[in-house]
Order: structure tokens, then sequence, then C-alpha cells
């Protein structure tokens, strides 16, 4: 009995095998693709290859990163009803896709010197983590159609982009921290 399934293991490897190399065999013009789209955070060599695969690899069909996103379906819903904003859910899209971008995401969030992981952190505690992790996933997927697009690696903005880009919100934020703790802050700038 145990040579028959050690017999079935090996039949289900080799047959793996023959499929891996026929995927390599049809991927092999998308190279240069495959590589570049593996500089972003969560995605690996067979996430490369779903995506390839899935969206043909050209990126002349979607005018945009948001055509993507929307196709895809990890877009931010919309229902609004007399001016009135509620509540939407993301529309139904490639789910192969979707399902692969929300383990990237979650893959993505755990470095934590990256900018996607402080994007996740803000917006968590503000919207919960549920909207925050589809909120990645639509960032990965402007990412992805960056990559494609322009054909280069993907860049980090780094952890501290969201304070350089507004010190003084980081240090009103400091100040009300401190002054919750019953301390005082002073600011002086360091002489260039």
């Amino acid at each position: 009995m145990v040579r028959h399934y050690l017999d079935e293991i090996d039949r289900w490897k080799s047959l793996i095998a023959a499929f891996d190399a026929r995927i390599a065999h049809l991927l092999a013009d998308h190279a240069r693709d495959m590589e570049v789209l593996q500089t972003i955070p969560g995605i690996g060599r067979l996430g490369s290859e779903i995506i390839i695969a899935e969206t043909g690899g050209d990126m002349a069909q979607f005018a945009s990163a948001h055509h993507l996103a929307s196709w895809i379906g990890v877009c931010p819903g919309q229902n609004e009803s007399a001016g009135v904003s509620k509540s939407g859910r993301t529309r139904p899209g490639n789910a192969n896709l979707k399902r692969l971008l929300g383990v990237a995401a979650m893959v993505a969030i755990r470095n934590k010197d990256s900018y996607l992981e402080v994007f996740f952190r803000r917006l968590a505690a503000r919207r919960g983590g549920k909207r925050a992790l589809v909120a990645v996933m639509h960032k990965l997927v402007i990412a992805i159609w960056h990559v494609l697009h322009d054909h280069e690696p993907y860049r980090d903005l780094g952890a501290d982009h969201f304070t350089r880009r507004d010190p003084e919100r980081a240090m009103r934020r400091m100040l009300k921290e401190a002054n919750s703790l019953g301390l005082t802050i002073r600011f002086d700038p360091i002489p260039a």
C-alpha cells in the first residue's frame, strides 16, 4: 500500500515537472517582465507567472493602472445616493489575480521598513484591517501596471514617505502624543 502511494506521488511530481517546463517555454518571451515583477514586494516567480498569464503581459490594453485595478476588481466601490456616500463593495473581477494580490499584500505589509507597511498601518487605524488590505492590493496593482508598462523595476517610496511629504503633520502628531503623556516638546531647526 505504501509502495502504491509513493509511486503515485512520483507520478504526480513528474507530471508537475512537465507542466512547469511547458509554462517556462511559453513564458520565455516574458523573461524580462517576470524579473521586474519580482521586484515588487510579495510577488515571486509563481506570482509573476500568474500575472503574465492572466493579463497577457501587455499593458497597452489597459489605458491606466486604474483600468487594470477595475478589471481585477480591487478598485474602491462607489455607492452614492442623493449626494450621500455609502459603503461600497469591491466589484467582481479576476478571481485568480484577486487571490494572488491578497496573498502578496499580506506578505508586503510584513516588511516593517516599507511604504506599503506604513500605508497599511495608517489606513487600518482609521478604516480597519480588511479595507486597508484591499487598499494595499490596489497599490500593488498600480505598481504592477507601472512596472509592466515602463519595464522598470519597482522603487519603494520608503517608510518615511509620509513624514517627508508632510513634516508639519508629523510634528503635530508628536506634540499631541507628548501632551497626552504630560510632556512638552520643543522643535529647534538643525543648522545646515
